[in-house]
């Protein structure tokens, strides 16, 4: 053999022979008297050629941890990359939140300067108009008391003729103002600082109404293309061809009980889901009376009666009775708003557990849920309500064009006789985003 360092550690310490051979079954190295000794019945292989097996082996494991490292430095530089941004947006949204309120400041100012202004022009002409009652006053007492003087020396003469004849000349009638009826009161502001408020809350809704068309521009660049899930759709739902309709037809189909289904309550689920990122999609409601829409998890109850709650897995808001809004929170939040939604925009950051929703054409904040912990696949969530006429069938018209893709429609559906119209829902997603 060829002269080799540590000779001692190269042979077999029970046969004193060199180790020349590899049991693979014992994963050990063995001589030659070995493999007929104490190994006789196992599988053994040249060292050189366990080496060069061993020796490729190890270099696919030289290969993935460096693939490893280098997938960890890619990330590295995508966290720092992140970081980078984080904080050009975090300047960018501070210079923006500083013009905002320097603009919404300098609007306070400028009301409180007019408003001060306003109570100083009335408190000036109220001094005004009573510095020139007192002057007329104060002439008409000289006048009264120049006229009383001649009165009292005529009443005192006695000559009769000389009365008489001074009768004619003497003035004896009385200022012809009556002072009795003029009204001296301090000046009145009640209301002056209301309407002052009132007028930079004005102010501070064109604000946020500019604040929130910007946010939605920014919101809508995330605008999904969602096609319903046939699969999660109540018997008694109605879904189009292209999954991009619902309807409520009243008549529960003989449909298979999968676990996806929805068993009881009249929703639907849409195809796609999404667990990490930003999502956008936009429904309309137009003359609807009652929906319920948002977002859910994928492990939901879908049978019997479900509760909508985030505790539940639903974030959700809906509409009752035409005109009654409510976010379905934990509490639930009655919302309040100056006018009828025609058309609904949901938006989600997964990974800042917001969930917002606004009054697309009023470029309004509807209501959003905030602090959310999402932990699975969140899937789009909508209920179009009930139908009055149970055979009635939804239209199948098309939408608008430039409509945003994820978009929900609603079309009047005939209503049974003395009944009031209501609404089915179809889900329309043409064309692209504007």
């Amino acid at each position: 053999m060829e002269p080799v360092e540590n000779l001692e550690g190269r042979m077999c310490t029970k046969h004193d022979k060199p180790l020349e051979l590899f049991c693979k079954t014992d994963q050990t190295c063995v001589c030659m008297l070995c493999s007929v000794l104490d190994h006789k019945t196992h599988e053994f292989v040249p060292l050189r050629e366990e080496y060069e097996e061993k020796k490729a082996e190890l270099g696919k494991t030289e290969a993935e941890i460096q693939q490893m490292i280098q997938k960890r430095r890619l990330k590295i530089e995508e966290i720092k990359r992140s970081v980078d941004l984080s904080e050009e947006n975090a300047d960018r949204e501070t210079a923006e939140g500083v013009l905002v309120f320097t603009s919404l400041m300098e609007s306070a100012e400028r009301g409180l300067n007019e408003l001060i202004d306003t109570i100083k022009e009335r408190q000036i002409t109220h001094e005004k108009w009573a510095e020139d009652s007192i002057q007329k006053l104060k002439k008409e007492i000289s006048e009264l008391t120049k006229q009383g003087t001649e009165v009292e020396e005529l009443s005192r003469s006695t000559d009769h003729l000389h009365f008489l004849q001074s009768m004619k000349f003497l003035n004896t009638a009385p200022s012809s103002r009556n002072w009795t009826k003029v009204s001296f009161q301090p000046s009145s502001y009640d209301g002056t600082v209301r309407r002052a408020v009132t007028q930079l809350e004005e102010t501070l809704s064109k604000e946020m109404k500019k604040l929130v068309e910007a946010e939605l521009k920014k919101v809508q660049q995330y605008a999904v293309d969602v096609t319903l899930d046939p699969d999660t759709a109540h018997p008694e739902l109605i879904l189009s061809e292209d999954g991009k309709q619902v309807s409520h037809g009243g008549v529960r189909k003989n449909l298979p009980n999968n676990p996806e289904r929805f068993s009881t309550s009249l929703c639907v689920l849409g195809k796609q889901s999404f667990s990490s990122g930003k999502v956008y999609y936009e429904v309309q409601v137009k003359g609807k009376t009652e929906w319920d829409l948002g977002v859910t998890t994928e492990s939901i109850n879908r049978k019997g009666l479900i509760t909508l709650s985030p505790e539940e897995g639903y974030w959700t808001i809906q509409l009752r009775n035409g005109n009654e809004y409510e976010a379905l929170d934990d509490p639930s939040v009655s919302l309040s708003l100056k006018s009828r939604p025609q058309k609904v925009g949901v938006f989600v950051d997964y990974e800042e557990g917001l969930v917002s929703f606004y009054d697309v054409d009023a470029a309004v904040l509807i209501y959003s849920f905030t602090g959310c912990s999402f932990t699975e696949k969140l899937f789009l969530f909508f209920s179009p309500g009930l139908n009055i006429d149970d055979t009635s069938s939804s239209s199948s018209g098309r939408g608008d064009p430039e409509a945003f893709p994820g978009q929900l429609r609603d079309i009047v559906s005939p209503a049974c006789p003395g009944s009031s119209p209501r609404t089915s829902s179809r889900w329309d997603m043409p064309g692209t985003p504007p």
